[in-house]
């Protein structure tokens, strides 16, 4: 019998890398505006002024980078892949990633590398201004296939010419029998369940939150979770995981419900908590846990980012995670 080859990596990451710069002002110019026909706030800038920056931080982002350093951090071996400029922050994202112990195994075009201004708001949320390019037109011909093999993918968000490369991937993993996780954003989404369908036939894992879980089905954010659960995993993905928020996370793999409640901690800024959890939900199972554990571990990570700026400054080590785990709340597993 044909053994099948090792497996290089523990996990690959695939999606984009970006630099941003986090903009804090005083507050004491900024504006919010609530409407009676929207949930949505606005955040204002005086027209015409010049606001004082308090505080300036630059760091590298993006759903690929970030997730990579959470696995490798939690002690995988872990690769990048994806597409960064020929600049000074493609190199400076390619040193961090080396820095963190992760590989680059992706390309290097004539774009420009992503760039991100996240501004921060009156609360606790924020405003990001991104500019896409590089990450936008990953080729899978120019791929060295013999560094692609790994026991998971994880795919955030993929548009514009990655979007097709991400499809080849995942006809790859599938050939290698390499399980695939998929972490949309909300830009994703919004294209419609007929254009995610060649994904989402072949993911194992689906993460994303409530939100975009309605966007996904045309529903409203109002729906049951459980028939929002049940109405992702007939699109093909064998386990959901919903986040919401501070109201907490839900999985499920069609058999059992898991929840959990998120502790009370102080909130510096969002930017990365989604990529946190994720990743680290990834892991727990990429380890050989349970559902309950790794949802457990996610909680940990994200709220160990959302105390600080920087999605990836505070992503915790695997004892880290340990030791922080014994404060977070269980998850809770019930039939459906």
């Amino acid at each position: 019998m044909q053994k099948r080859p090792k497996m290089p990596y523990d996990v690959i990451t695939i999606g984009s890398a970006t630099v941003d710069v986090f903009v804090k002002t005083s507050g004491d110019d900024l504006i919010d505006i609530k409407t009676k026909r929207s949930e949505e706030i606005f955040t204002c800038y005086p027209l015409g002024s010049k606001i004082l920056i308090k505080d300036l931080q630059f760091m590298t982002g993006g759903g690929g980078t970030n997730t990579a350093v959470s696995f490798a951090r939690l002690g995988l071996k872990t690769a990048y892949l994806g597409n960064i400029g020929d600049d000074a922050n493609g190199k400076r994202i390619i040193g961090e990633l080396k820095k963190e112990k992760a590989d680059f195994i992706g390309t290097i075009g004539r774009e420009k590398t992503n760039y991100s201004v996240v501004l921060d708001s009156i609360g606790h949320d924020r405003t990001i201004l991104v500019y896409r390019d590089a990450s936008e037109n990953l080729d899978f011909k120019r791929l060295n296939k013999a560094k692609l093999r790994a026991k998971w993918y994880y795919f955030s968000s993929m548009t514009g010419k990655s979007f097709d490369a991400a499809v080849r991937l995942m006809d790859f993993a599938q050939k290698n029998g390499i399980k695939v996780a998929f972490n949309p954003s909300t830009y994703q989404v919004k294209d419609g369940k007929a254009k995610l369908k060649p994904l989402l036939d072949r993911v194992d894992l689906l993460v994303f939150n409530r939100e975009e879980a309605a966007i996904l089905l045309g529903k409203s954010g109002a729906e049951r979770i459980d028939k929002l659960m049940e109405g992702v995993r007939q699109l093909g993905p064998k386990i959901v995981v919903i986040t919401d928020g501070p109201k907490g996370a839900y999985c499920s793999d069609g058999i059992d419900l898991y929840t959990i409640l998120p502790r009370k901690v102080k909130v510096v800024e969002t930017t990365g908590a989604g990529d946190a959890f994720a990743s680290s939900f990834v892991a727990g199972l990429a380890k050989g846990y349970d559902l309950g554990f790794a949802m457990e571990l996610g909680l940990t990570n994200a709220e160990s980012v959302i105390q600080h700026y920087g999605a990836k400054n505070i992503l915790l080590r695997w004892n880290e995670a340990m030791r922080e785990m014994k404060k977070c709340p269980k998850a809770k597993k019930t039939k459906l």
